[in-house]
């Protein structure tokens, strides 16, 4: 795996592409600092060109408003599990093998990379749990998703899926199952760590009551898979 990990998004998110100046990558890189540290509610572009001491029109300039760069932040976090899902499954065969390593994977994002040299991916992590569903959950979801603004999202989805129907070919929900299971994993997560009562769930916690054991006993059951 190479030392430098370069992600670009051919997106429609953005005015101008963060990545390809060192002024984008400081919006981002401060962008998820300051969500992370005060909630995409709070936050706003005014908060985030004083964080870079720079300027409003500086961060306009590259996107339209924060909705836009939450859409970014969180393809560019599917992207990025994308790249190390294929990556960990390159040489596996057994289709099992590749879901349950896919299902690991998914459950230990928070773990920040040495591949992106200014992007913080545990706060990224952290992000996505709490405001990922805000992305689609809006009026203009089905603008925004003809604009092709959740094609990251769905081609992981679909990526899944069809290890799912390789294991299961008669199974008549695999991209239903593989949402659930994505969507499940960061809702269990943050059930655990501020909504206790609502999962078995807990934070540390071991192989046997963690989201990773859940998630690979929930979708096997529901494919009829047997170990």
């Amino acid at each position: 795996m190479s030392n430098v990990l370069k992600i670009n998004l051919n997106h429609k998110s953005y005015l101008r592409d963060p990545e390809q100046t060192t002024l984008g990558q400081k919006i981002i890189a401060a962008s998820i600092k300051l969500i992370d540290q005060i909630g995409f509610e709070e936050f706003t572009f005014k908060k985030l060109a004083a964080e870079m001491n720079s300027t409003e029109a500086s961060v306009y300039r590259y996107f339209e408003n924060k909705h836009k760069l939450l859409i970014y932040l969180v393809s560019w976090y599917w992207v990025w599990l994308d790249y190390q899902i294929s990556f960990q499954t390159n040489n596996i065969s057994d289709p099992a093998q590749r879901l349950r390593i896919i299902i690991q994977t998914l459950t230990t994002a928070n773990k920040d990379s040495l591949q992106t040299n200014y992007l913080d991916e545990a706060a990224l992590h952290r992000i996505v749990i709490v405001d990922a569903p805000k992305a689609y959950l809006t009026k203009e979801v089905d603008a925004d998703n003809k604009e092709g603004l959740f094609l990251e999202y769905k081609g992981l989805c679909k990526k899944i899926a069809a290890i799912i129907q390789e294991l299961a070919p008669g199974y008549p929900y695999p991209h239903a199952l593989t949402s659930t299971m994505m969507e499940a994993t960061h809702q269990q997560t943050y059930f655990a760590e501020h909504l206790p009562s609502l999962t078995d769930i807990r934070p540390n916690a071991d192989d046997k009551t963690s989201v990773a054991d859940f998630l690979e006993q929930l979708v096997f059951a529901a494919i009829g898979y047997l170990k």
